[in-house]
């Protein structure tokens, strides 16, 4: 008896090996990109661009966003969406600095901050995977509640971090080998979201999920319970977000996070993770988030207005969502 292999299987082996040379040129165009806006910044504003504190500001600013676009690239991945990351980044940000919670010094901090965004998510999830709800109604439901909750908390005021051990993260003193602890933190967040996505069983299911949930619950996957662990890890990512930003703001404000969420969805797009669910990619989120965070700087250097800034990023945002279809035309024919 001889074994024969699926007649399928080479053309899909072909179709998974042209993904991944597309992949790897649109990296090497945000990579080109990246060059672009730095030789701009550089021409610009050489003195204050290329200065290494501004350098050092450019991957602080971009670790934040970068740690809420790891954990949305698999929310997108998987087919669904969350608006309510800038909210959790708030509201986490600002129970972690309440009066009664910095009694508890730097882990009580952390801790809040992280078991906030993990409830949030967990609330997004159990919504979503087990109540029936849209994503984008659920999670527009809890924008708005956390972004009403944080305002309770805060009442409006700025809330003063006054613990040493957290403050002393955002000093020079602190830097490792010239490099800020919250880029450390991002670079670790990274490369474990790299690792989830693209060496686990959990990656290769959310990939699943996000391209037929009916063909991967027919294959033994539980979709609800996979589609609640990614609002969960998006929780996780925004509860570490927030500790990030406590740490880089040395306060707590209910307006933290503001637009987060388009920031997030924005560089996870034109990374190459697709809208539609079924294809992410860390890497390409995050050279998208250090795009944004270089436009952004660039522009405040030069004191160009923030609504030229804003249609700029709209720009590349219709860029990329036309180069994806562009390219999922080619692979369908």
């Amino acid at each position: 008896m001889t074994l024969t292999t699926p007649a399928k299987a080479p053309a899909e082996e072909s179709r998974w090996r042209a993904l991944g040379v597309r992949a790897d040129i649109r990296n090497l165009s945000l990579l080109g990109v990246l060059a672009v806006l730095v030789a701009v910044g550089g021409l610009t504003r050489p003195a204050e661009f290329l200065a290494t504190s501004n350098l050092q500001l450019v991957l602080t600013q971009a670790s934040v966003i970068g740690v809420v676009t790891v954990g949305m690239t698999f929310v997108i991945t998987s087919g669904g969406i969350d608006l309510s990351v800038g909210a959790i980044v708030a509201l986490a940000s600002v129970w972690a600095t309440t009066l009664a919670t910095q009694e508890f010094g730097f882990a009580g901090i952390l801790f809040t901050a992280v078991v906030v965004g993990v409830g949030c998510g967990l609330v997004n999830g159990v919504l979503i995977a087990y109540g029936g709800m849209v994503p984008f109604i659920a999670t527009l439901a809890m924008l708005a509640s956390a972004r009403g909750l944080a305002l309770q908390i805060t009442d409006g005021r700025t809330q003063i971090v006054t613990v040493d051990a957290v403050l002393d993260l955002g000093v020079p003193d602190a830097y490792v080998l010239g490099i800020p602890p919250l880029v450390l933190v991002f670079a670790a967040v990274t490369a474990a979201g790299w690792l989830l996505l693209n060496r686990t069983t959990f990656g290769r299911r959310t990939v699943a999920v996000g391209g037929n949930p009916e063909a991967a619950r027919l294959a033994g996957i539980d979709v609800r319970r996979q589609r609640l662990l990614l609002y969960v890890l998006s929780g996780l990512c925004c509860g570490i977000a927030a500790f990030l930003l406590v740490v880089l703001a040395g306060s707590g404000q209910n307006t933290n996070g503001n637009l987060y969420e388009l920031d997030a969805i924005a560089a996870a797009i034109i990374g190459g993770t697709l809208l539609s669910g079924g294809r992410g990619t860390i890497v390409g989120s995050v050279l998208g988030v250090l795009v944004f965070t270089t436009i952004t700087n660039i522009f405040a250097l030069n004191n160009l207005q923030s609504d030229v800034q804003q249609i700029a990023k709209g720009a590349i945002i219709v860029a990329a969502v036309l180069v994806q279809r562009r390219s999922a035309h080619d692979a369908d024919s």
